[in-house]
């Protein structure tokens, strides 16, 4: 079973833009009704028996069942029937906004997330089930809008059916988000002969396990002089006026060219780190502890955790190109020739091993570490011979391009 997941920009009509914002104000409402029930039910079981609560609450029986989807659902449609508002927006959406809020209560137990939270503003919302015959050139054909024009800047895929559509309202417009699927199985990607260990750096954003140290570009820190500037015009507007509002979607406009830009360059630079070899191996990182270390500005400006984690490994699926995450412990510490370990401080940016003298950048020894778990999890046997000069670049011309390749400081032979 194959699941894609295209984006095309919308260009509806001003009646089928009221109508979309329409559709997100209920949405909204329904979501908050239903989590102020299952909030007032859950407060109304925290009172002690023998005292009062200081803070003022229903008062709901004992008897009374946990407001679950299945409840909700059904008081909906008895709600839809007395309530013109509910009864003018599509009842697959609606019932789908009651799973999203149950879904947020699941993994709030499970996962361990915060509470759910009241919106002020929704921002999507989705239709389940598409129309038959609903693609067209240019359009699509959605329940309760009609036919809408897209911007068709990919063709749909073949042999796939158009199985849900989510409309999603940003600064700079209206997208859809179409997923088609495919029963047809795909076997995992096989695994090939050049391998790539890659290491999450802090000097650069990844290092090869070639010796190559890709830097990312500052994305955040470029528009920042921008950035402050409109939040300072911010600052002394009122608040809800009309140019408070204006400038509050410049910065969102702003927001969203920056994630675009990054997301752009991580898609491109997968493909390069794709063209080259056959297996890409990877740290198993949990970056969101990054985000709260004092590596934190640079994580999150250079977008480390959706690279890894998302981008890479969509793009060697679809390359065909095996992926795999390796033990991330003592990937620094040790010495990628002759596997001793060695202590060493954050501030220590070269890998010189006391046992057999090897000296690499430190990123780049890591890389070789990650490498070589990763080969030996897919049951190859890794030697290293080491040469005399390490580190030495080479030009390496092809056909289409010309690339700077860096030797790997010795030969690899797989057993």
């Amino acid at each position: 079973m194959i699941t894609l997941t295209y984006q095309y920009k919308l260009k509806p009509t001003r009646h089928q833009e009221a109508e979309i914002n329409h559709i997100l104000d209920v949405c909204k409402s329904v979501y908050n009704y239903a989590l102020r029930e299952r909030k007032d039910w859950l407060s109304s079981r925290k009172s002690p028996i023998n005292s009062c609560s200081i803070i003022s609450e229903y008062i709901i029986p004992a008897d009374t069942s946990y407001p679950n989807y299945n409840y909700q659902a059904k008081n909906l449609t008895i709600a839809k029937k007395t309530n013109p508002r509910l009864k003018s927006v599509n009842a697959q959406v609606l019932q789908q906004t009651l799973k999203t809020l149950d879904r947020a209560f699941s993994e709030m137990k499970s996962l361990g997330k915060g509470f759910p939270r009241f919106k002020k503003k929704m921002r999507s919302f989705v239709f389940p089930a598409m129309l038959k015959n609903c693609l067209g050139n240019n359009r699509i054909k959605l329940p309760q809008l009609g036919w809408i024009k897209i911007k068709q800047s990919r063709p749909y895929p073949d042999g796939f059916q158009a199985k849900q559509a989510r409309i999603v309202r940003k600064a700079s417009g209206y997208y859809l988000m179409i997923t088609f699927f495919s029963s047809e199985s795909v076997p995992e990607n096989p695994i090939g002969k050049r391998s790539l260990g890659i290491d999450a750096g802090i000097e650069s954003f990844v290092a090869t396990s070639t010796g190559k140290l890709i830097k990312s570009p500052k994305f955040l820190l470029s528009s920042l002089r921008e950035l402050k500037l409109l939040q300072r015009r911010l600052k002394k507007k009122t608040r809800g006026s009309n140019n408070w509002l204006k400038l509050q979607n410049k910065i969102a406009r702003l927001h969203e060219k920056i994630a675009n830009t990054r997301r752009d360059w991580h898609f491109k630079l997968a493909h390069q780190l794709c063209d080259f070899t056959d297996n890409i191996f990877v740290e198993d990182i949990n970056f969101k502890s990054w985000s709260r270390g004092i590596v934190r500005k640079q994580s999150n400006d250079s977008g480390i955790g959706q690279f890894i984690n998302e981008i890479l490994p969509y793009v060697c699926w679809k390359r065909g190109k095996y992926y795999a995450k390796v033990d991330k412990n003592y990937t620094s510490q040790e010495c990628p020739l002759c596997g001793h370990i060695q202590k060493k401080k954050l501030s220590d940016r070269k890998h010189n091993c006391s046992s057999c003298g090897y000296q690499l950048n430190r990123d780049v020894a890591a890389a070789k570490v990650i490498r070589k778990r990763g080969l030996i999890a897919v049951g190859h046997t890794v030697k290293e011979k080491r040469t005399a000069c390490p580190e030495v670049p080479e030009r390496v011309k092809t056909e289409q391009e010309s690339l700077w390749r860096w030797s790997d400081g010795g030969t690899t032979q797989l057993v």
